[in-house]
């Protein structure tokens, strides 16, 4: 009898084998399937996100050429790129990049140092909040380029006048969303907070920071945007150096196809800089689920 169940023995384990070993070829199949499918699904996304600025690329080129609008106003795009390329080599577009790009990232940097805590006290707060809404009433609804005769007397035509412009229109994106932000958390959010006792100051960094980051991003990302083109107003002003100095004086000289390089590169500034907060948004909401995920 044991002789037969040792004879038997072997034929089961050996007709169990095969079995576990073909479920291996399917997941290694799988698996090499899934990498061209991601790469095409990628592949399909990024042609889609292209395909309206190539078309508007190839309209902007073919107009001109074709007799549509005139070409002493509109270039076409392959000689705004040529510009481009001679004010690489020339060093003006490093120059004027980095000039804006400093005035830029420090208002920018400096709206968001203030923005945000101010935003939290204030919206966390109700006598601060009761307090402060009739002036943040008042210069909320006041243009900053309509300030910016007053930034110029003021401060001068310097950068400091340049910086404090930008740092006050990113202030007010920043300020309002983070207001926003911190009064309007969920309630049962809240009320499941409070019923375990948790401390005030407990309270706001465990429940109302994290659910006001995302809000508080938007207000940063629209800041972002804000910075930019504010600063190029405010170099066409007095300024010897940056993009919106650029734009300025190759619209004087009639130099067409440099001021399109130079709003082009503006574009594309704003574009890398919406990414890069995009991309910090993303690692500070990580906890967050993705959209569609069940």
């Amino acid at each position: 009898m044991s002789t037969e169940l040792k004879a038997r023995t072997p034929a089961r384990h050996q007709a169990a084998a095969p079995g576990r070993k073909s479920s291996r070829p399917e997941s290694r199949a799988a698996g090499r399937r899934g990498g061209p499918d991601r790469l095409l699904r990628l592949l399909r996304t990024a042609v889609t996100r292209s395909l309206a600025i190539a078309l508007l690329l190839a309209v902007w080129e073919a107009s001109p050429r074709l007799g549509l609008v005139d070409r002493t106003f509109l270039p076409p795009f392959s000689e705004v790129l040529d510009a481009w390329y001679q004010l690489l080599e020339s060093g003006q577009l490093a120059i004027n990049t980095r000039a804006s790009l400093a005035r830029s990232l420090s208002g920018f940097g400096l709206a968001v140092a203030a923005g945000v805590p101010l935003g939290l006290l204030i919206g966390w707060y109700r006598p601060v909040a009761d307090l402060l809404s009739p002036l943040l009433e008042l210069f909320r609804n006041t243009a900053a380029l309509a300030l910016l005769p007053v930034f110029v007397l003021i401060l001068g035509i310097g950068e400091t006048s340049k910086i404090s412009i930008v740092l006050y229109a990113c202030l007010w994106p920043i300020l309002l969303n983070t207001i926003s932000a911190v009064r309007t958390v969920d309630p049962t959010l809240l009320r499941l907070a409070r019923s375990l006792d948790l401390p005030p100051l407990r309270l706001f960094q465990k429940v109302i920071l994290p659910a006001s980051v995302p809000a508080v991003f938007t207000g940063i990302r629209l800041a972002g945007a804000v910075s930019i083109l504010v600063l190029v107003a405010a170099e066409m002003v007095g300024a010897k150096a940056g993009l919106g100095y650029l734009i300025n004086a190759s619209q004087y000289n009639f130099a067409i196809p440099q001021m399109y390089a130079g709003i082009l590169t503006i574009s594309v500034i704003g574009l890398a800089f919406n990414q890069l907060l995009v991309a910090v948004e993303r690692r500070f909401t990580s906890w967050r689920p993705a959209p569609g995920a069940s």
